[in-house]
């Protein structure tokens, strides 16, 4: 497969992450890539004016809104917390460590502190009434979702930076020191761990385990590569690259997913900061395409379209069966953008600014926007409603408008 992916550069995928380098570097890098790194100056591109919407449509309607604080945060963690969130219940989380549980009225149910930072956001299973965070020593917690009743705790060799995937009776989360954990989601004992290769350079962050079918999660990680491990007992199944960096320097070469890989109807989408987008056809296990794109955040599909948000900021819808380009926008350009997510026929994009701008699909236009306070990071969509929790803890919830 990896001979499918070509191993140089272009001139335009090397300025695309020039242009960025002042926040994959200098922002989320570690403070020994800072040090070596003194003398650059990137480019720094401001972010685009938006442009008043001629007819704008109503797409979301405001349904829940609460404040959680950002108290203690650190500027050296990514602030990107999201919310757990089920048909009967929601979980947020303050970096401050205040974990608070709602009906799904809103109504205000429980509330506790965990005394320590969180760092990963709120994963809620509705089955077992069980929400699942994790804090910047690397522990984690697990809470009864209905009172706020702690079962458990377990002690972790690295922190976790993104939300964990509850399955199977497992918890499993992956470290930022390269270790895939499966843990038990009624104990919290630990019932397997997995290695990976953890390149000297990497960006700050890590994409938050996924389902590839019901056995089997698919993880994401800082060299580059997707491994498939049964969830159940971390039994290695394949592995692939996607991320090829190419350069003189560390930080040339880094080929980090940060995003999540997006599973569809037997085809497997996946992108890399270091400018690879990937398509699989599942069933037959061979390449679709390969194109030029640079992101660290989670693709989007829907029927015919992959939807990818570039580091330049630029959301590009491709042909998810041929990779060819239907549409490219740049009225969001330099943004700071999130991932992309489909709610309803639109897709969704928030920015630096608590923006969210809903795009028509078909015509690649903004048709819709609603805001919240606070830079975003992250879209999360269940069903019919999109969550989103800002970098200030403002926490919001819409539903589509019918």
């Amino acid at each position: 497969m990896t001979q499918s992916i070509r191993s140089s550069k272009t001139s335009k995928a090397k300025t695309i992450k020039t242009t960025v380098m002042h926040v994959a570097v200098l922002a989320v890098m570690s403070t020994a890539v800072i040090g070596c790194n003194r003398g650059i100056k990137p480019v720094v591109n401001d972010p685009v004016k938006l442009v008043q919407i001629a007819q704008p449509i109503s797409v979301l309607q405001p349904v829940f809104s609460t404040d959680v604080g950002n108290k203690k945060a650190s500027k050296k963690d990514p602030l990107d917390l999201q919310v757990g969130y089920t048909n009967e219940q929601i979980v947020t989380a303050s970096r401050g460590g205040e974990l608070t549980g709602f009906n799904n009225t809103g109504e205000r149910l429980w509330s506790v502190n965990v005394d320590e930072q969180i760092t990963g956001g709120v994963a809620l299973d509705a089955l077992s009434q069980t929400a699942i965070i994790s804090t910047r020593s690397g522990k984690i917690m697990a809470f009864d979702s209905a009172t706020g009743e702690k079962r458990w705790q377990q002690q972790l060799s690295g922190s976790v930076l993104t939300p964990a995937l509850i399955t199977n009776n497992r918890v499993v989360l992956s470290a930022n020191n390269g270790f895939l954990h499966g843990l038990s989601l009624q104990t919290g004992q630990s019932v397997w761990q997995f290695a990976t290769q953890v390149p000297a350079i990497s960006v700050r962050g890590s994409a938050s385990p996924t389902l590839l079918d019901s056995k089997t999660a698919l993880l994401a990680t800082a060299d580059g590569r997707l491994h498939a491990v049964t969830a159940d007992n971390g039994l290695p199944q394949w592995s692939r690259r996607v991320g090829v960096g190419a350069g003189s320097s560390e930080v040339e070469r880094m080929s980090d997913v940060d995003g999540a890989p997006i599973v569809d109807k037997n085809q497997m989408f996946a992108i890399s900061y270091s400018g690879q987008l990937l398509g699989i056809d599942l069933a037959s296990r061979q390449v679709m395409f390969v194109n030029e794109q640079a992101s660290l955040k989670a693709l989007a599909v829907n029927t015919q379209q992959v939807i990818a948000t570039g580091l330049d900021g630029k959301v590009v819808a491709y042909d998810r069966n041929t990779g060819a380009v239907l549409w490219e926008s740049e009225e969001l350009a330099y943004r700071h953008l999130t991932n992309p997510v489909m709610i309803g026929n639109y897709i969704a994009v928030g920015d630096l600014d608590g923006v969210v701008h809903l795009f028509d699909p078909a015509s690649g236009k903004i048709v819709s926007r609603v805001e919240t306070k606070g830079a975003l990071n992250s879209l999360q969509v269940q069903g019919s409603r999109l969550m989103t929790q800002s970098t200030s803890g403002q926490v919001e919830i819409w539903q589509l408008a019918r």
